[in-house]
């Protein structure tokens, strides 16, 4: 059985765990909302339509934060649509997606669900179609107290207290040809400038997001960033990433090893803009926002008929059913993602209901995990504290996409109030287990709180319908000693180590 180290110190502080890393993405997209979670008339549902189930498990996946409504929806979205007696409000095309929006979930609805969640709301506005007088008319209609127009007309509909949204999205992956008013890196840039400068004379603490590159296969990723950020960079507070990761062609060797392009299109985007920083001689820095991030196997799709002209309601769109191997994929973008946490400050799962999610529902039936929800819950739950870089020492091998890759990964964090740590380590080797012994002295652990991996003789073994609870997690084998813990890990495997005084 092959071997591997880490050795974790409490100096070597990466940044606090920022809990907006924690963060998730609701689109009007395919079930994600209508018969995700929302569905007046299912045995759970209350006053408002939303299912209770689902309620639940997210509060159980711990997301904290809530992108919405798009995505490339927003791109089209009339947000007036969506207010007001629901009886009145207008069936629409959404172009994006070619189907057709009832506008019966609004931004009243979805700020009333995200209290039920616990859950932080983060708005994007549309830049498509629209641009800066129906911004700012949104953010007078969620955030001014009363005494306006539109803060009034919240009011009577029901809402007395503002919503008091602190992030907000200027428009979605506007360097893409496929969305709906798609400009060059000058214009929208331009564009954004404008927004975000209106925006702040409305509140000068809003935290503002900037379209980067949804990509980094993007022709124009990278100069897209630094053309943007030249334009916008006083008034904005962070720059966005897109990436989305799927097995192609019976290469699983890469795909494990796919949180490396994510580290590299982290690396790229803060040199980016350190580069506009010192151009433009500034004292802020910009942070990076991971605002759609997931296994999606968009190829599929793609090569589908699921976006056609039959123009329905909540269609089955994008439905993808995960694996163990995807799951353990996630796992790793998530460690990656906290050993970035100095200058990713904000990430949103994409997305959380029905669309490629970590959350399944049946219209009248159940709503169950997938194997995706697993890391995730689990490291949202603890990961507390700071964010520890550790000092990995393993074999490693050969990928066709990515070249060398380590067989092992890791990442911990430690809270010093309570003493708890965790240890969050993942397993790329196809055929072997591998015996990782981790110097955990520096934490001063005394027992393992909590072992728990995700794995299956099956690397393709999924959570479906008609078996809901195939793949879950099992215990862990690790035993702590002397402040030295040793955990075995089986062949494609994310496992978690909580430690405790």
């Amino acid at each position: 059985m092959p071997n591997a180290s880490v050795a974790l110190d409490r100096g070597a502080v990466v940044a606090p765990v920022n809990r907006r890393l924690f963060g998730s993405f609701v689109e009007h997209l395919g079930r994600c909302v209508y018969d995700g979670i929302y569905e007046p008339g299912h045995p759970t549902a209350d006053a408002d339509g939303f299912r209770r189930d689902v309620v639940d498990l997210v509060r159980e996946l711990g997301s904290t934060t809530i992108r919405y409504p798009g995505g490339n929806f927003v791109s089209g979205y009339k947000w007036e649509d969506g207010i007001g007696p629901r009886e009145n409000r207008p069936v629409r095309r959404d172009l994006a997606w070619h189907s057709l929006e009832s506008n019966q979930v609004g931004v009243d609805e979805f700020a009333r669900w995200c209290k039920l969640t616990g859950s932080e709301l983060m708005m994007a506005v549309n830049l498509g179609t629209r641009g800066i007088a129906e911004a700012l008319d949104l953010l007078e209609y969620t955030n001014h107290p009363s005494g306006t127009a539109l803060s009034d007309l919240r009011v009577a509909n029901g809402s007395p207290e503002p919503y008091d949204i602190r992030m907000w999205c200027l428009g979605n992956e506007m360097d893409g040809p496929w969305q709906l008013g798609h400009l060059s890196a000058e214009d929208y840039g331009k564009k954004a400038a404008g927004t975000a400068a209106a925006m702040k004379m409305a509140d000068a603490d809003l935290e503002l997001v900037v379209c980067g590159s949804s990509g980094s296969g993007m022709p124009t990723f990278g100069e897209w960033e630094r053309v943007v950020l030249e334009h916008t960079y006083e008034n904005v507070d962070f720059v966005s990433c897109h990436a989305y990761y799927q097995e192609r062609k019976g290469d699983l060797g890469s795909y494990l090893a796919s949180s490396l392009d994510m580290q590299y299109f982290i690396e790229t985007v803060v040199a980016t803009a350190d580069h506009v920083k010192h151009k433009l001689k500034s004292k802020k820095t910009i942070n990076l926002s991971f605002d759609e991030w997931n296994i999606w196997y968009l190829d599929e799709h793609q090569a589908s008929d699921e976006v056609n002209d039959e123009w329905r309601l909540a269609p089955r769109q994008l439905e993808d059913v995960y694996s163990v191997a995807d799951a353990v994929v996630l796992g790793n973008l998530l460690i990656t993602l906290l050993k970035n946490s100095d200058r990713v400050t904000s990430a949103s799962l994409a997305q959380l209901v029905n669309v490629i999610a970590p959350i399944m529902t049946e219209p009248g039936g159940d709503a169950w995990r997938q194997t995706t929800f697993f890391p995730f819950s689990v490291t949202s739950r603890l990961a507390e504290g700071v964010v520890i870089k550790p000092s990995i020492a393993s074999g490693t091998y050969e990928t066709e996409v990515y070249g060398t890759a380590d067989l092992v990964d890791s990442v911990a964090t430690f809270d010093e109030e309570s003493g708890r740590g965790a240890v969050f380590l993942v397993n790329r080797s196809q055929t072997e287990s591998i015996t990782v012994t981790v110097d955990a002295r520096s934490f001063e652990a005394t027992r393992v709180a909590e072992a728990v991996s995700l794995h299956d003789d099956d690397v393709y073994a999924k959570n479906t319908l008609a078996d809901q609870h195939r793949v879950g997690l099992k215990d862990a084998t690790a035993e702590l000693s002397d402040g030295t813990l040793t955990v075995t890990l089986p062949p494609v495997s994310w496992t978690a180590i909580a430690l405790a005084r």
